[in-house]
């Protein structure tokens, strides 16, 4: 039973080290074109943009502080969530436990940039025509697909156990 539990551990603790250098590198990338061009503004598509920003408040841009003891409070809270997302990953049994580490990956490459740079780089810029969404990174999406994919199942499954009970 326990070599079972290090190899899950292990297996989990591999994708969230990949999906944290996946987001590690684009960002890398990124911060590099800004350092060689003073400046990332890369038109790719009519809808996509990488335009480099510096983000210190939370997903999206939202509740950005400057350094101080609000940043640092939602540093410490942000890692506090972390701590939550690993023990719900340890209680855990089905498939849910895939987004949580979704979310985990993602989650703890925003707070390496929150610790590391004091902001996080955001670059990903969806808009059509002058609308323009919030500016974002890979980590963003990491997080963002893996709530969204708990919030269906939770709705599915509530769904479903309402049927079974009738």
């Amino acid at each position: 039973m326990a070599i079972k539990n290090y190899r899950t551990i292990l297996f989990y603790s591999i994708i969230v080290i990949i999906l944290f250098l996946l987001d590690r590198l684009s960002k890398l990338y990124i911060l590099n074109l800004a350092e060689s061009e003073s400046e990332v503004d890369i038109y790719v598509t009519s809808f996509l943009n990488f335009y480099l920003i510096w983000n210190s408040g939370i997903g999206f841009g939202l509740f950005s502080f400057d350094k101080s003891i609000i940043y640092q409070s939602i540093t410490y809270l942000i890692l506090a969530l972390n701590i939550v997302i690993i023990i719900m990953i340890y209680r855990t049994n089905d498939y849910r436990v895939y987004f949580l580490l979704l979310i985990l990956g993602g989650s703890l490459g925003n707070l390496f940039d929150r610790l590391y740079y004091f902001a996080v780089p955001d670059f990903i810029d969806f808009h059509v025509n002058n609308f323009h969404w919030f500016i974002f990174n890979v980590a963003d999406i990491f997080i963002s697909i893996g709530i969204f994919c708990l919030i269906i199942i939770e709705i599915f499954l509530k769904k479903k156990n309402e049927n079974e009970k009738k």
